[in-house]
């Protein structure tokens, strides 16, 4: 097992021993749930020392927006004023997130559209109050540089790795639609991102299904092509701001304060790309070009839940429930708060 960088080596790390690092913290539900409860039971109790309340960021490194707001401080500064102090806890994955938040270990946190529907359909209790509009390029279905396969449709009966649950699952399901294929017509093996890019260049897999900045990582790396992404109407790739029901109805101002943050540093970063991904990329244990590509592909415009955008959410349910990857049907909008026309 490698050593996780740190972050006045991490640029000097080879590229697979970065993305090991990030393997090593994909710990197994069971662990993450245990973890979680402590956490949430050190964290209520320091916050009862200090006499204020503590907002609890569930983020990934993936989170650029989150991973800035970190960096800069912003959200501690906003909060200050309504006694309350921010704790940022890292998770591997939009799964371990939802898992934590459901046990009560976060408050908030920001995934992309899949997780949510799994945790919703396994009885999490959450609300979505915020999204990021459509990155349809910032997932991928890739090959490497040298690799036969010049469409989806040559995937029929190969190994396509993805990790399972996360938002890749549903673009790799819609491009296999759109071309004749289905799920059962490949050999889904289902990995976490570090042991994705592993798998992938060991060529133990065909092609394999990944998000930013994992993806600009990968094509800049190794040369990966990208086979297909979610670009012609497949799939929007929405990424959701979501909250513990309870905390969201008994903390407006808090909820008010993130979001203003979140809208204000998205501004920042979209105006100042690459200023952004220097302050981001140590965080990340990614080289700031890789960021700077993976920064391009999102908008960073935090807006309000809209109708349209539920709707868009419950066709990701429906397909998950027709494809049999949730045990029942849901309703999104049962988890969506201050819908907008």
């Amino acid at each position: 097992m490698n050593p996780v960088a740190t972050e006045d080596s991490v640029l000097e790390v080879p590229p697979r021993s970065i993305w090991r690092a990030l393997s090593d913290l994909a710990i197994s539900a069971v662990v993450v749930t245990a973890i979680a409860l402590i956490v949430s039971f050190i964290s209520a109790a320091s916050a009862h020392a200090q006499g204020k309340g503590e907002l609890r960021i569930g983020y990934q490194k993936s989170a650029s927006l989150f991973v800035l707001q970190k960096a800069q401080g912003t959200l501690e500064k906003k909060l200050a004023p309504l006694g309350f102090g921010v704790k940022w806890v890292e998770f591997p994955a939009g799964p371990q997130l939802l898992e934590g938040l459901n046990v009560g270990a976060v408050d908030v946190g920001y995934v992309g559209e899949a997780p949510p529907i799994f945790a919703q359909a396994a009885g999490a209790k959450f609300v979505y109050f915020g999204y990021d509009p459509a990155a349809p390029r910032a997932e991928a279905i890739l090959v490497t540089k040298d690799s036969p396969i010049r469409s989806v449709a040559d995937l029929k009966g190969k190994k396509v790795a993805l990790n399972k649950g996360s938002n890749v699952h549903y673009l790799l399901v819609k491009q296999l639609e759109k071309n004749g294929l289905k799920l059962s017509d490949i050999q889904p093996v289902y990995l976490a991102p570090a042991d994705g890019r592993a798998a992938f260049e060991s060529k133990n897999v065909d092609a394999w299904v990944i998000w930013d900045p994992f993806q600009a990582a990968a094509e800049k790396a190794t040369g990966a092509r990208v086979l297909a992404d979610g670009t012609t109407d497949v799939v929007n790739n929405y990424q959701f701001y979501l909250g513990e029901r309870g905390f969201v109805k008994n903390n407006p101002k808090v909820i008010d304060a993130l979001f203003a943050d979140s809208v204000e540093q998205g501004i920042w970063l979209k105006k100042n790309l690459r200023q952004a991904a220097e302050l981001i990329a140590p965080l990340q244990g990614l080289p700031v070009d890789v960021v700077e590509l993976a920064l391009r592909r999102y908008e960073f415009n935090v807006k309000p839940i809209t109708p349209a955008v539920a709707a868009g959410q419950q066709q990701i349910a429906d397909t998950f429930f027709a494809l049999k990857l949730i045990p029942k049907p849901i309703r999104v909008s049962d988890a969506v708060v201050a819908a907008q026309p």
